[in-house]
């Protein structure tokens, strides 16, 4: 599933090339992908001129001035910019049509969601119940201590809990947790406020040097213009089982948690 860092490169790479443009059709080809299309899409939209594509987690947020179009990619979805003269391709689902350049959605599992919101778009409740942004300043050491307070589910889980911080899915939890040196499975409310001062800027850290590296392009994920990330061939630990850790040479490992691979170096995480 496309992360914090794979949602980033991908509002980066579209927005320079539509934002400030105006809308002239939308080409919807499936009635629904995880919830039903908007009624009315292309009558909402053609002949407005797009603002600013704002990102909140994995969510984008495109301003047409009266509304929102919120988009999330799911597990499969990726957008690219094309030529108006560019093939369809089977799961190529919704076309947002500028003139003679195309923002392109291609979903082949169907997990992800357009949506048009009329009003605050901070309110609607996919966007409401969010947690903290962790490139923001507002991510801090003091109130992850707050939120994990007393919380029995392991450290892991909880940074991929989006209510408590957005967009650390599992690869980059792990990369993080490995960066902090803080093992996986430690209950939340028991990592202390100075383990959490170490950890705060190594999930920043994380973040920032897939954003650099391009994402990591695993299964489906590809850039806006076709191109593939490479932050997988930094992986610390991510995919690694049984490889020797790259600090102190003890073999990765394993374990699985709430259905999720977590990968972690039994000596250099406690």
């Amino acid at each position: 599933m496309p992360e914090l860092p794979e949602v980033e490169i991908t509002r980066r790479g579209i927005a320079p090339q539509i934002v400030g443009h105006t809308l002239t059709s939308v080409v919807a080809r499936t009635p629904a992908l995880r919830y039903p299309l908007p009624t009315g899409l292309a009558q909402l939209l053609t002949g407005k001129t797009l603002r600013a594509i704002a990102r909140r987690g994995k969510y984008l947020l495109f301003d047409f001035g009266d509304g929102h179009v919120l988009l999330h990619l799911g597990m499969s979805g990726s957008l690219r910019i094309v030529a108006a003269s560019t093939e369809v391709e089977k799961h190529d689902h919704v076309d947002l049509v500028f003139g003679a350049t195309v923002l392109r959605l291609r979903d082949p599992r169907r997990f992800g969601a357009l949506l048009w919101l009329s009003g605050d778009p901070q309110i609607h409740p996919l966007i409401a119940s969010l947690g903290v942004e962790p490139l923001s300043d507002a991510f801090s050491a003091k109130l992850l201590h707050k939120r994990l307070a007393g919380r029995s589910v392991a450290i892991k889980q909880a940074l991929m809990d989006s209510h408590i911080v957005v967009g650390v899915g599992n690869i980059y939890a792990s990369e993080s947790l490995f960066r902090a040196a803080i093992d996986p499975r430690t209950p939340a409310g028991k990592v202390s406020l100075k383990r959490l001062e170490r950890m705060v800027p190594a999930i920043r850290a994380t973040l920032q040097a897939a954003i650099d590296a391009g994402g990591s392009s695993l299964r489906d994920f590809i850039h806006s213009d076709g191109s593939s990330g490479y932050f997988q061939q930094q992986y610390a630990v991510y995919g690694r089982t049984g490889e020797p850790c790259h600090v102190c040479g003890k073999p990765i490992r394993l374990v699985r948690q709430g259905g999720r691979a977590s990968f972690y170096c039994p000596r250099c995480q406690r």
